[in-house]
């Protein structure tokens, strides 16, 4: 940037001295940019395609059972108030002639869940993209989460947490498909042992 500074970093700097805080006193002196690069990586998913993720690990397979990655880990920022939240999302397919490689599902989470959002939108996408993809016969996304906007301020809930789901093809019309995938979902691993 030529020695200018990044506008990223003025804008956070104008937001400490709007609080009250000197951004030029010792502990803030470097926070402007510290925080620059956070939102940065912390949203590095508008500047990533589902499309990139998917099509160089798509294959001709012929299977026809359910496909889940389930406790994907994921972290994002409430579009609402830019404040974390967090959780585990499980998400299920059923092939029709394609499947996709394991380690694409929770890069795409990860794609998805590195911009601003709202937990509804972010299961949605999730489970749009597989379907857009893949043509799977269905596809199942639950995301289980807790909302530091919901912990840290307004109700001040410390236990309360969200769950959403989108259910698309048999996941859907199926009930015992769908229940095959609940049940999945609720059986915890303690370990591989």
């Amino acid at each position: 940037m030529d020695g200018a500074r990044d506008p990223l970093e003025s804008h956070i700097a104008g937001i400490l001295e709007e609080i009250g805080e000197d951004p030029n006193r010792d502990g803030l002196a470097r926070t402007p940019s510290r925080v620059a690069r956070s939102l940065r990586f912390l949203t590095k998913g508008y500047g990533e395609d589902p499309v990139d993720i998917l099509n160089n690990a798509l294959f001709d397979v012929t299977y026809d059972e359910m496909v889940l990655v389930r406790d994907i880990e994921f972290y994002s920022l409430c579009e609402h108030h830019i404040l974390p939240f967090f959780g585990r999302m499980h998400v299920a397919y059923i092939p029709d002639g394609k499947v996709v490689g394991l380690s694409k599902l929770p890069r795409l989470v990860e794609m998805f869940s590195r911009r601003l959002q709202v937990q509804e939108r972010l299961t949605m996408q999730v489970a749009e993209a597989i379907c857009e993809k893949l043509q799977p016969r269905g596809v199942a996304v639950v995301a289980e989460a807790i909302h530091l906007c919901m912990m840290m301020r307004g109700v001040q809930q410390q236990s309360a947490f969200a769950i959403t789901s989108s259910l698309k093809g048999v996941f859907q019309s199926d009930p015992k498909t769908r229940s095959e995938f609940m049940e999945l979902i609720r059986h915890r691993r303690t370990s591989f042992a």
